[in-house]
């Protein structure tokens, strides 16, 4: 019988949201029997104006406000569901956003779900990624470590990747900051690809 896959502990999320954005590439996602190493990452705070949790609380932010661990899940241009991982401490809006992954496990079901498109589209991107792994709005709370959503620790080969940096992409405020991060290398990222990303 194979032992259970290891988990990050919620103290992991319990830092700040960039230390946290950083730590989390190369990192494994599992939902189900699927899974995939982080390969790109935003991170997002309420101190600027990208951030939902800017505004303050409402209904949707109340998640952001909440206990770090916690997976934010919501509706991108009303198609795509897309996972964030809640960090900081309780009443702090700061989560990171999951841009892209390399699949690991579960490869046919995640190509029927993305329509068999070719391999190296699987999950380069948000909205791609939540689909490849069959993740939906339900997991929008849920914990982080309890699952149905978790993350476990970088896989011998990835515990030293390098990562770039480059301004997040898809938003208009707060469009010069830095936060963005990715496995230096890796062509599974979203694109436009942030700067040195291929040397």
């Amino acid at each position: 019988m194979a032992a259970a896959p290891e988990i990050l502990p919620l103290g992991f999320y319990d830092r700040p949201v960039l230390d946290v954005a950083r730590d989390l590439v190369g990192c494994v996602v599992r939902h189900g029997d699927a899974s995939g190493v982080v390969l790109e990452t935003e991170a997002y705070h309420d101190s600027e104006a990208a951030c939902h949790a800017h505004i303050g609380l409402t209904p949707r932010t109340q998640v952001l406000l909440g206990p770090p661990g916690i997976a934010y899940v919501y509706r991108s241009y009303g198609i795509h569901a897309l996972l964030n991982a809640v960090c900081e401490p309780d009443g702090v809006g700061a989560a990171v956003l999951i841009r892209a992954i390399a699949p690991l496990t579960a490869l046919e079901d995640m190509r029927a779900r993305r329509g068999f498109v070719p391999d190296a589209r699987l999950a380069d991107g948000p909205g791609k990624l939540t689909q490849a792994l069959g993740l939906g709005l339900e997991a929008n709370a849920t914990s982080l470590v309890d699952g149905p959503v978790t993350f476990g620790p970088r896989p011998p080969e990835w515990e030293d990747v390098r990562l770039v940096s480059g301004v997040r992409i898809g938003i208009t405020k707060a469009a010069d900051l830095e936060w963005r991060f990715a496995a230096a290398g890796a062509r599974g990222v979203s694109r436009p690809w942030p700067p040195g990303l291929l040397g």
